[in-house]
């Protein structure tokens, strides 16, 4: 079957990708991904775009809906990029993120999957998010747009609101969308350079109830500032915090790394493992407290620790995961690029009474060549890297100075798995691997790992 664009063809699920697009295949073997679908879907597929070996659809019609089928819970699931498994039920979004995670393991990785323990999640799958990044934009009649990027564009999804976050947001996207619209000032626009307003970026401490609100602004700052600060006031009981963020820069980057507060403290507050943490605008802290501490509890646990170790905690941010086993280990050290973020685990330390913690502001290879140089030598070894995973000359680094164990925290099954490879061939063996739903509804899946020196 010759493929042609816009041709109507009926397609069987079989399968899914790792972003959360269902694949069906002609008669003939072309592989067609098609969004929104769900494995056992017989669909009426309008054919988008053609290659050799594959094409790309979209759904005209169910004509056999998927066991596995249920109604979205949000009003903009069928336009917006966020979310891949609405339309489906959480025991089937579980199974495709341990088969997504056992993919990858073991297509890349080579590693047996009876290594693989089942995913594990806490019982909250909607409203989790303590954390949100909006665009502002304009519509084609002017009005003000907040929400959510469409998928794989950058055409602004206007949200009222989102399943993944909590309730509150919506209210300050609703003061802010008022408040551009009645001072008529001008959102930023990526094609021009123009305009203030980027991203309306939100925090929220889950167990203070401390609510932190950031505007990105390609400038010094907004207009009538003074009013938009008491429209928050009034509206949201609960405030600590207002800071317009400065990026200037003509990037896709969100964040720029200059901050002026306009109210509060500049930080809020929140209770993670027990602990208390203090969370500024640019500083890491995971977006699912309350899967974050069950992340938290299995790393702990593969840690080990004894009370007697020295503990490694790499791309540590404000210190949460090593913070968090301080008072099991020795001496805890950790590695953090962000200095605001190194500036907030020192704080963080001395809030929660821990002595016995160092922190470095500098990339996670070049401290662990310095501690190399000055034969630190850890026991355990903690990784918290980006999407991107670790860079083979850390990994080196860090197999050189032979700690006991690694603990490796993921947040890309696929680098993952490389970078366990690159272990193996280094001498540290995987020996558990579980995977965490961090992000339900999404296709995200976040992974614990367990290695050790020569299957010890």
């Amino acid at each position: 079957m010759n493929l042609q664009k816009n041709q109507i063809i009926e397609l069987d699920i079989i399968s899914m990708t790792a972003d959360g697009s269902g694949v069906g295949k002609t008669d003939d073997g072309i592989a067609v991904f098609v969004p929104q679908s769900a494995v056992g879907d017989k669909l009426s597929v309008k054919i988008l775009k053609t290659k050799k070996t594959y094409a790309f659809g979209k759904i005209e019609s169910i004509i056999t809906p998927s066991k596995d089928r249920e109604n979205p819970d949000c009003l903009y699931f069928n336009k917006c990029g966020g979310c891949a498994y609405r339309h489906i039920t959480y025991d089937a979004q579980k199974k495709i993120k341990e088969q997504k995670v056992k993919d990858a393991i073991t297509r890349i990785g080579g590693i047996d999957e009876n290594k693989i323990k089942p995913l594990i999640c806490s019982d909250k799958h909607k409203r989790y998010r303590n954390k949100a990044q909006f665009p502002v934009g304009t519509d084609k009649d002017g009005n003000i747009t907040l929400g959510f990027y469409a998928f794989h564009s950058h055409r602004i999804i206007d949200c009222y609101d989102c399943m993944l976050q909590p309730e509150i947001f919506k209210t300050v996207m609703d003061i802010t969308r008022d408040f551009m619209t009645e001072t008529n000032q001008q959102p930023y626009m990526e094609t021009t350079g123009k305009g203030k307003l980027r991203h309306l970026y939100i925090r929220y401490g889950e167990k203070t109830d401390e609510l932190m609100v950031c505007y990105v602004v390609n400038g010094n700052g907004l207009k009538h500032e003074d009013w938009l600060v008491e429209r928050l006031k009034r509206g949201l009981p609960n405030l600590k915090s207002v800071v317009i963020n400065i990026n200037r820069d003509k990037t896709n980057v969100i964040l720029g790394d200059r901050n002026r507060v306009i109210f509060g403290q500049g930080f809020i507050y929140d209770k993670l493992c027990g602990f208390t943490f203090k969370i500024s605008p640019l500083s890491f802290y995971q977006v699912n407290r309350e899967t974050a501490e069950i992340l938290y509890n299995k790393a702990k646990e593969y840690a080990n620790l004894k009370g007697d170790e020295v503990l490694f905690d790499l791309y540590c941010g404000t210190g949460t995961i090593g913070l968090s086993m301080a008072k099991d280990c020795k001496q805890l050290i950790g590695v953090e690029i962000i200095a605001d973020a190194i500036e907030d685990a020192k704080e963080n330390a001395r809030i929660n009474n821990i002595n016995n913690a160092e922190f470095i502001c500098g990339s996670a290879s070049e401290a662990a060549l310095m501690l190399e140089k000055e034969n630190i030598k850890p026991d355990v070894v903690i990784v918290d890297p980006p999407r991107k995973g670790l860079e083979k000359n850390l990994i080196e680094a860090i197999t050189r100075i032979k700690p006991k164990r690694v603990v490796y925290v993921s947040c890309d099954p696929a680098t993952l798995a490389r970078d366990l490879k690159i272990f193996s061939e280094q001498g540290y063996h995987t020996q558990e691997i579980t995977p965490v739903d961090m992000f339900p509804g999404t296709s995200h899946v976040e992974c614990v790992v367990l290695m050790s020196k020569n299957n010890i």
